[in-house]
This record gives C-alpha cells, structure tokens and sequence, in this order.
C-alpha cells in the first residue's frame, strides 16, 4: 500500500490548512505525525477506520481534525489556528488493524510527507 500526503504550504500565524492523504489499497486506522527540524517525529492525531473513533496529541486539541472518507480511501486533516511550532514536515501513516495508536511503531505504512510552514 502507498500513502500520498498533499496540501502543505506556507501560511501566516492563525491562518489554516486542510491536508490530505489518500492510500492505494485497503488500509484500517490511520494518523498523522510531524517533524520539524532537529526534532523526532511526533504524533499529531488518529482516526478509526469507520471514523468514529480519534484521538489528538494535547498540542492540536480545539485546532485539529481529522476524518476520513472510505470511499475515497483517503483521509484529512483540517488545521485551524495555526502557530509557528505547528511548523514541520507532516507524514500520514497508516495499519493494518482498526485500532487507532498513537505510536508510530505501530503504523505499517507511511506516506512521503508534506511541508507545512507557519509564519508569523
């Protein structure tokens, strides 16, 4: 399975973004994760594959969301409010079980990423 992660770019401080990922085959709970330079690799949010179930890092929490669309075996990630530390490289990864984790071990699957750089 392949991941494609699309809709970085470069947005001023409380502005917004909408990232998506679609994946080439059936795939079950998916996430995201970000990097910014000099940092590991950090989770940001994950969802279920009905949908019905997700969790956030506290960091994105009121800011975030994450849904997906199965029918387009793809996934989003709305990004309001954005701050400078939002900044980073952001990877969608997704199992081959339902349940959602927090832990990218547990992903079996991971796209190429895509930039996403707040300004201030």
């Amino acid at each position: 399975v392949q991941l494609q992660a699309s809709g970085g770019g470069v947005v001023q401080a409380g502005g917004y973004l909408r990232l998506s990922c679609t994946a080439s085959g059936r795939v079950y709970a998916m996430g995201w994760f970000r990097q910014a330079p000099g940092n590991e690799r950090e989770f940001v949010a994950a969802i279920d594959r009905p949908g019905r179930s997700t969790t956030y890092t506290d960091h994105v929490k009121g800011r975030f969301t994450i849904s997906r669309d199965i029918a387009k075996n793809s996934m989003y990630l709305q990004m309001n409010s954005l701050k400078i530390e939002d900044s980073g490289v952001y990877y969608c990864a997704a199992r081959k079980v339902t349940k959602i984790s927090s832990a990218s071990p547990g992903y079996d699957f991971w796209g190429q990423g895509t930039q996403v750089t707040v300004s201030s």
